[in-house]
């Protein structure tokens, strides 16, 4: 009887064990994991600490003992594996209870220990409690507190944990204060994309103690680097984590660049007994096409699945791996943010050409009650049109576009492409020009040259170049927040050429860049050398907000 031992009894393990089960009756299939839980919902826990999952049993997913009656899994929890002795094909385990060690031989190997946090938060031992959001052990530390009658809570890191921790512990009615080394939280986002975050969490009483960290923790709080002092019950360590990737690297096998464990496209690492999946390996970037650090459950749970086929089935027989999009998405409170590949910081540092589009559709059309802005952002390849990367902040819908766009990357589908998809459209769910169309056809018309853009980053430096900016909105748009120093000429105005124009080059813009391209097309056809501002109005005030904190 073959047996196949799995480290780690979460997301990618787990969905290794039962589908290599459901492949293979007849193997032994013993699955190690180190805490006390298997199978459990590790995306879930804010939302239990937040009220919204009120029972701790629906996180459980699965137990040893269901694990076993209806997969006939040997699970052993608070078993740790010490190491990997590959000549011999055999594991050293630890009982973390008792102490005691065990060899344990294999035939083949599936690795999913899973990530750590990078660089711990370590208090004295009289300092106030400080705890992650990874395990059912930190859920039950958290709530804990909160029910010893904690008040005020720092959370540490603007990533996605950090912020489902910072919202959920305000919904329970706690002070809390997000502490976040960059500029601006959640770092996928560009700066113009991350202002609404920014709003949010301010409006929800968040206080934001940015472009700062923590220094040390007191009896009392923390200090941070900038000397600040912050009173809290407890602190929340969410700064990041890096691959648990050390077992492998005694066992010798290889290691990336990233110091996640290199796979192939079947999972085998550089041993083709050992294969290893989840947040402690390595992917292929669908950008760059070079190796990355994705740490998605849905990856993790996929890649568990095609081990587990790889092992049973053969190579031959699986398909091998799809690059990673990295396709993400996270509520703040009452706001969506949802990424896919690459950012315009990432591009820009890598010195890849690429090309920007901003749009501000509505979740659904605009006549129908209800209706919400969102703002979308779309990165593309101007050599071949090809989508390089989106970003979407909003409310309603951002899920489904999202999606889409995951899905055109990893099928192919061109920028100018987005123009031409059929999606599904009534009143209450779409636009007869659907935003994610709304994308492509801004795209298209950048790729045929029908339209010139500037982005909001650049207007300053047009500007001192002699470029005059013309706002061709109404009277009353133009009332509620203008650019300083634009030239106020409406659209209708601008057709019938009742203002002169000034000399020069002129960059037009509207609220959102609709009206902007028409005026656009129609200065260009008179002979004037005009860009249209990309995202318009909207789009200048987002980044300005963010880089300078402030509104004109």
């Amino acid at each position: 009887m073959p047996r196949t031992i799995i480290v780690g009894g979460v997301a990618g393990g787990m969905s290794a064990a039962t589908r290599l089960r459901r492949l293979d009756d007849d193997r032994e299939i013993i699955v190690i994991e180190r805490g006390p839980h298997v199978s459990f919902a590790s995306c879930g826990l804010p939302y239990y600490v937040g009220g919204e999952i009120q029972e701790r049993s629906a996180l459980l997913v699965q137990t040893p003992e269901s694990l076993r009656s209806r997969f006939a899994l040997d699970v052993r929890v608070q078993q740790e594996v010490r190491a990997i002795d590959r000549a011999a094909r055999t594991v050293r385990v630890r009982d973390l209870t008792t102490g005691e060690e065990d060899v344990v031989d294999y035939d083949t190997l599936v690795l999913s220990p899973g990530s750590l946090p990078a660089h711990p938060l370590i208090g004295a031992d009289d300092a106030v409690p400080v705890v992650t959001l990874r395990t059912i052990d930190d859920v039950d530390r958290i709530v804990g507190s909160l029910a010893s009658g904690a008040t005020r809570a720092i959370v540490a890191g603007g990533g996605f944990i950090g912020l489902e921790a910072v919202e959920n512990l305000a919904r329970r009615g706690i002070q809390v204060s997000l502490v976040h080394r960059g500029a601006l939280p959640f770092r996928p986002l560009d700066a113009e994309m991350a202002a609404p975050v920014v709003d949010e969490l301010r409006t929800h009483g968040v206080h934001l103690h940015l472009a700062d960290e923590i220094a040390r923790v007191t009896r009392s709080g923390v200090v941070l680097a900038s000397g600040e002092a912050l009173d809290a019950d407890l602190v929340v360590d969410a700064r990041g984590t890096r691959p648990d990737s050390a077992l492998a690297r005694e066992a010798g096998l290889k290691i990336g660049d990233t110091g996640g464990i290199a796979v192939d496209a079947w999972h085998r690492t550089s041993d083709p007994r050992i294969f290893a999946v989840g947040d402690a390996t390595e992917k292929i970037d669908a950008v760059r096409h070079a190796p990355t650090l994705v740490t998605m459950a849905g990856l993790a749970n996929r890649h568990g699945r095609s081990a587990a086929d790889a092992i049973a089935l053969g190579t031959d027989a699986v398909e091998p791996a799809e690059p990673a999009t990295g396709v993400a998405i996270l509520r703040v409170f009452d706001l969506v943010v949802a990424t896919v590949g690459a950012s315009e910081a990432q591009l820009r540092a890598a010195g890849a050409p690429h090309r920007i589009v901003h749009t501000h559709p509505t979740d659904h059309a605009g006549y129908f009650p209800g209706a919400e802005r969102m703002s979308a952002k779309l990165l593309v390849d101007p050599a071949d049109d090809r989508i390089l990367g989106a970003q979407i902040v909003g409310g309603r819908g951002v899920d489904r576009r999202i999606d889409v766009l995951s899905l055109a990357m990893q099928t192919g589908v061109t920028a100018s492409g987005l123009s031409r998809l059929e999606l599904a459209y009534a009143p209450p769910f779409g636009s007869a020009k659907d935003a994610v169309n709304q994308l492509g056809y801004v795209a298209d018309n950048l790729r045929t040259g029908m339209t010139r853009t500037i982005q909001w980053h650049e207007l300053e430096a047009a500007r001192d170049a002699g470029a005059t900016v013309i706002d061709v909105r109404t009277p009353a748009e133009v009332a509620a927040g203008a650019i300083p120093g634009s030239v106020v000429i409406p659209l209708d105005d601008l057709r019938r050429g009742q203002v002169p124009l000034p000399p020069g080059p002129l960059v037009v813009h509207c609220q959102v860049g609709q009206r902007g391209h028409t005026a656009a097309r129609l200065l260009s056809a008179a002979g004037h050398d005009v860009r249209n501002l990309d995202g318009g109005y909207l789009t200048w005030l987002a980044g300005r907000t963010a880089t300078e904190g402030t509104h004109p």
